[in-house]
């Protein structure tokens, strides 16, 4: 692959994901959930469904442990976290998402399918699907990482 190529492919994904992360979003306010951010959806990913202490959404999210430790702060003021003890660690605290988080989550699950419809209809649901194994195959498990 030729430079030019390699910077028109990084290019065209870097600008799918930008619109596939704002779609996502704006399907998630439309859905009554003001106040969150797309950074906020990257942590709910880690979170659910077992829930991860700070140490591990820092890690998931490529943040310092203070900055994961602000926005779960934020999380939990907004009522869409909350802390528990952990339960193979007492100095430890596990954060879960609260039924609000768990509605949000389920509300960006709705807000991603409308978000690729387009592309359905665009390539076909087979191709849709060739693409999904070929990116799952380059990054399997992520993590997802917010671009601040």
């Amino acid at each position: 692959m030729q430079n030019s190529e390699a910077v028109a492919l990084s290019a065209a994904v870097l600008a799918v994901a930008g619109e596939l992360t704002q779609r996502i979003h704006e399907g998630v306010v439309a859905r009554g959930f003001e106040g969150v951010r797309p950074a906020h959806g990257f942590a709910f990913v880690r979170l659910a469904p077992d829930g991860a202490t700070v140490t591990d959404l820092a890690a998931h999210l490529g943040v310092t442990k203070q900055a994961a430790s602000q926005l779960v702060e934020e999380l939990v003021r907004k009522g869409y976290v909350e802390r528990r003890p952990h339960p193979g660690d007492a100095r430890a605290r596990l954060i879960v998402l609260t039924e609000r988080g768990w509605a949000c989550t389920r509300a960006a699950e709705e807000a991603a399918a409308d978000a690729v419809r387009p592309w359905v209809e665009l390539l076909g649901e087979g191709e849709v699907r060739v693409l999904c194994d070929r990116l799952l195959r380059i990054a399997p498990y992520g993590p997802i990482r917010p671009a601040w």
